[in-house]
C-alpha cells in the first residue's frame, strides 16, 4: 500500500507540474498576442493608418507648363500643344498577352511591338506603370476609355509637348528638349518627375529653369481597380515663364530663305547693344522630331546627315575669316601708327617676303594703294607688308581687343572661342617657334587663325558703333546691358569705316553686290582658301569640297549703324558673289518691314 500511494502522488505531482508550464505558456503567448495588438494598434497605429490610406489614395504629379517663347514683336515661336500617351500598369494585368493584342487592335499595330517595347522599357517597379505607345488620337483615347472596366491595366497620360512653330527655321537658336537623364533625376528629385522634358539645346537649355515653372500635386482617391473617385488634395503647379527673344522673324525666315541648297551661316545684330535680330545655321533639323520619343535609327540619321545639320554653324564651327581679318590689320596700323591713311604701297600681283613668294588674289596687281584703296579692293599685298611691319605679337593683341579668340558669352550653349595664334601658342601647342613667314599668312587671314560667324559679326558692331564692346544675346531683358569701351582710337575707326563704305559703293569696290539704293552699307569681302593654290586657281573648276569659303561682313547706315549683317558659305567661291548678294537681300528686308523700325536712309 504504501508503495502504490507513493507512485499516485508522484503522478499527480508530475500532472500537475505539467498543467502548470502548459497554462505559463499559455499566458505567456497571451501576453504576446496582447503586446502585439498593443504596438500595432498603439505604437504604429498611425503608421499602419497611413498605409491604408494610401491604398486608396494615389499621389499624381501635376506637370507644369512650360513658358512660351516668342520674338520681338510677340510672334509666338514655341507652345505646349495636349499628347496623350498609353501606359500598362502591370499589376492590374491579368493576361498581359491578351492585353498587347486588344491594344494592337485599337491602335493599329502588332501586338508583338508594343511587347516589344514594354520589355525593352527601363526596369522599374512592379507597380509603376510602363508607357507602350504614344501621341494617341482622341477617337483611340475614347476606345480605350470605354473598355476600362475590362481592361483596367491601361492608363491615358496626358502629357504636354513643345510645338516649333517655324520647324528648322529657328531650331538652332531655340533647341529642343530632351528626356531627363537618371543622373539628372538622382541630383534634382525635387525639381524632375520621371519621363520629364528638359533642355537640350539653344534657349531652351540656357533658360531652362526659368522656362520650365514648378510642378505640382494631386492626391487623388481611386477605388480597387484604380479608377478616380474623387480629388482629396491638390497643389498647384507653377507655369513657366514666358520668354521674349530679340528675334526678328521675318528677318529670321528671309535669311534661311536665301541660304536654302547652302552650307553656311547668317547673323545679323544690332551693334548699339547686341540684340540678335536673326541666327541662321544651314542646313538644319526639325526640332519637333524630339518632341516625341526618337528613335535610334532617326537619332543615327541626324548624327551621319552630310554637312551635320545639328551644328550651329554661327557658334559652334570655326572658319579662317580671310579678308575680312584686314580688318583688324588695318585697326592696329593706324592705332600704332605702324601706316597712315597716305601711305602707298606697290601691289604686281606678288611679292617675296623672307624668302617666299606671295602672291595677291589678282594676278596683274593693283598697283599703287594706300589704306583705303587696299580695303576697297582687298589687296593682299599691302596686308603682307603690314603684317611684316606689325609682327605676329601686335596683329594678336588687337585681335583680341577686337573680340577675337574669346567666346563673346552670347545665352548659346556650346560657344567656340576661335584661335588667335602667337609665339606662345605656337610654343604650346605645337612645341615649335612661330616662323615670321607665318605672319604673312595671318595678315590676310589665313594660317592657324580661326573664328566663329558670331565673334565677327560682334567684331563688326565694334567697329560701327565707334569701339564699344558689345555682348551679342538672345533674351530680350538683356537688351540694356553696358557697352565697354575696347580701347581703340576712335580716329583709326572711323576712318576705317569710311573705307569699308567704299568696299561697297565705289567703283571697283569687292562688296558692290551688296549696295542697297539710298542706304549707306559699310561692309568687307572674304574669299577664304580651303586647299593650298600654288598658283591663280579659279576654285569654281575645283571639287565642290575644295573651293573657296565666302565672307561677307557689313554694317549700316554708316553714320548711325543699326544693323550688323555677317553672311558665311561654305564652298560657296568669292565673298563678292556668294556672300553680298545674301546680305543686299537682307538689308533690302529690314527697310521694308511696315513697323517703324526701319533702318536710317
Amino acid at each position: 500500500m504504501g508503495s502504490s500511494s507513493i507512485k499516485v502522488r508522484e503522478s499527480r505531482d508530475e500532472l500537475i507540474g505539467r498543467v502548470r508550464l502548459l497554462s505559463a505558456g499559455m499566458v505567456g503567448s497571451l501576453v504576446l498576442v496582447l503586446f502585439g495588438f498593443w504596438s500595432v494598434q498603439i505604437v504604429s497605429g498611425e503608421q499602419y493608418r497611413d498605409q491604408a490610406e494610401n491604398n486608396r489614395l494615389r499621389r499624381e504629379p501635376v506637370e507644369a507648363l512650360r513658358g512660351l517663347i516668342l520674338d520681338r514683336h510677340g510672334r509666338v515661336l514655341v507652345e505646349n500643344v495636349a499628347s496623350y500617351n498609353l501606359l500598362i500598369q502591370r499589376s492590374r494585368a491579368f493576361d498581359l498577352e491578351s492585353s498587347f493584342q486588344f491594344a494592337g487592335e485599337i491602335l493599329g499595330r502588332p501586338s508583338e511591338t508594343l511587347s516589344g517595347v514594354f520589355d525593352n522599357a527601363r526596369p522599374a517597379r512592379q507597380f509603376s506603370p510602363v508607357l507602350i505607345a504614344e501621341n494617341l488620337s482622341l477617337a483611340e483615347v475614347a476606345r480605350f476609355g470605354v473598355n476600362s472596366f475590362e481592361h483596367p491595366e491601361f492608363e491615358i497620360q496626358v502629357r504636354h509637348l513643345r510645338l516649333y512653330r517655324h520647324g528648322p527655321q529657328t531650331a538652332h537658336l531655340l533647341g529642343y528638349l530632351a528626356e531627363v537623364t537618371e543622373r539628372e533625376l538622382a541630383r534634382e528629385q525635387s525639381l524632375f518627375l520621371a519621363g520629364a522634358q528638359v533642355g537640350r539645346r539653344g534657349v531652351e537649355q540656357i533658360y531652362d529653369e526659368m522656362l520650365r515653372g514648378r510642378n505640382g500635386e494631386q492626391v487623388v482617391v481611386v477605388d480597387s481597380r484604380g479608377r478616380l473617385v474623387e480629388e482629396f488634395h491638390k497643389v498647384a503647379a507653377e507655369f513657366g515663364e514666358n520668354l521674349t527673344l530679340t528675334l526678328d522673324l521675318d528677318l529670321q525666315q528671309e535669311a534661311v530663305e536665301l541660304l536654302d541648297g547652302k552650307v553656311g551661316a547668317v547673323v545679323a545684330l544690332d551693334p548699339r547693344n547686341g540684340a540678335i535680330l536673326a541666327l541662321v545655321s544651314a542646313p538644319s533639323y526639325d526640332p519637333n522630331l524630339f518632341s516625341r520619343r526618337l528613335q535610334q535609327d532617326e537619332w543615327r540619321a541626324l548624327v551621319e546627315a552630310p554637312h551635320h545639320p545639328l551644328q550651329n554653324r554661327v557658334v559652334q564651327n570655326t572658319y579662317s575669316p580671310g579678308s575680312i581679318f584686314k580688318i583688324v590689320m588695318a585697326t592696329a596700323g593706324l592705332t600704332e601708327g605702324t601706316i597712315t591713311h597716305s601711305d602707298q604701297v606697290w601691289c604686281g600681283g606678288a611679292s617675296k617676303f623672307y624668302n617666299r613668294r606671295f602672291r595677291c588674289w589678282k594676278r596683274a596687281g593693283h598697283g599703287w594703294v594706300n589704306l583705303k584703296s587696299a580695303l576697297k579692293s582687298s589687296c593682299d599685298i599691302y596686308f603682307y607688308n603690314l603684317g611684316q611691319k606689325l609682327g605676329i605679337q601686335r596683329i594678336a593683341r588687337y585681335s583680341r581687343l577686337m573680340g577675337l579668340g574669346r567666346k563673346t558669352s552670347v545665352d548659346l550653349a556650346g560657344e567656340k572661342e576661335g584661335l588667335v595664334p602667337d609665339m606662345n601658342w605656337s610654343t604650346r601647342a605645337r612645341g615649335t617657334n612661330w616662323y615670321p613667314g607665318e605672319t604673312i599668312s595671318v595678315a590676310i587671314g589665313q594660317g592657324p587663325l580661326l573664328v566663329t560667324p558670331l565673334q565677327i559679326a560682334s567684331m563688326m558692331a565694334l567697329v560701327a558703333n565707334g569701339g564699344q564692346r558689345v555682348s551679342p544675346h538672345l533674351n530680350a531683358e538683356l537688351n540694356h546691358l553696358p557697352t565697354q569701351p575696347a580701347g581703340l582710337s576712335t580716329e583709326a575707326l572711323a576712318e576705317i569705316r569710311q573705307a569699308l563704305w567704299a568696299v561697297v559703293n565705289e567703283r571697283k569696290g569687292t562688296g558692290a553686290r551688296a549696295r542697297v539704293d539710298g542706304l549707306d552699307i559699310a561692309g568687307k569681302t572674304g574669299t577664304v582658301q580651303v586647299v593650298g593654290q600654288r598658283t591663280w586657281t579659279d576654285s569654281s573648276t575645283l571639287p565642290p569640297e575644295q573651293r573657296d569659303h565666302a565672307w561677307f561682313a557689313s554694317f549700316a547706315p554708316v553714320e548711325n549703324p543699326e544693323l550688323v549683317v555677317v553672311v558665311f558659305v561654305e564652298h560657296g567661291g568669292k565673298g563678292s558673289s556668294a556672300a553680298a548678294p545674301i546680305a543686299q537681300a537682307l538689308y533690302a528686308k529690314h527697310l521694308g518691314l511696315g513697323n517703324g523700325n526701319h533702318l536710317s536712309r
